[in-house]
């Protein structure tokens, strides 16, 4: 479709998103999608759906580290795709296999959102176990998981894109435009 692009030069190079819970990356995932005519797949639903349960009850019965271990392990499938838009859960950049995986399979774009965002995006959410704070302090929880996660995120990401409050459209066909030009 784009094959003058060095970046989609091959026309199923696979689209990875990264970035907090709440920065975008499910709808402008699905929008990108559909402009390239990839299929989208969001990790986080996949994982519910094989697991039949949701992230929320995983958490509980298995802990972080056991809905961790089922991340990379769907991760490590997913990113073996082509002709794909995977939009990644918040936390799949923890683990150092997660990074390289989404780095050297695909191009991997960063949607940095503010603390402010996130909050404002996640206030209605009660799927968020990270996020189910006994003390409701939700914007402490936030601002600690994006200083811990910021390095990866960058550490990862081929690109990076605000995702400001506005139209998810906008920012779709910034990122096209961007790697058009390669």
């Amino acid at each position: 479709m784009h094959q003058h692009s060095p970046i989609l030069a091959a026309a199923d190079t696979p689209l990875f998103l990264i970035g907090m819970m709440g920065a975008g990356k499910t709808t402008v995932g699905r929008l990108l999608a559909s402009a390239l005519g990839y299929t989208f797949v969001d990790a986080d639903a996949e994982l519910e759906s094989r697991a039949g349960v949701r992230i929320a009850t995983i958490f509980e019965l298995e802990g972080e580290e056991g809905f961790r271990d089922r991340e990379e392990h769907l991760l490590q499938e997913l990113t073996a795709r082509r002709g794909i838009v995977l939009a990644t859960g918040g936390g799949a950049v923890l683990r150092p296999a997660n990074r390289a995986s989404l780095r050297d399979r695909g191009v991997v774009l960063f949607l940095d959102a503010s603390a402010e965002e996130i909050l404002r995006r996640t206030r209605q959410d009660t799927n968020r176990p990270l996020l189910a704070t006994g003390d409701g302090d939700r914007r402490a929880r936030i601002e600690s998981l994006l200083d811990a996660r910021m390095p990866l995120y960058r550490e990862t990401a081929h690109w990076t894109f605000s995702s400001a409050p506005g139209n998810p459209k906008r920012l779709v066909d910034t990122i096209l435009a961007e790697l058009r030009k390669g």
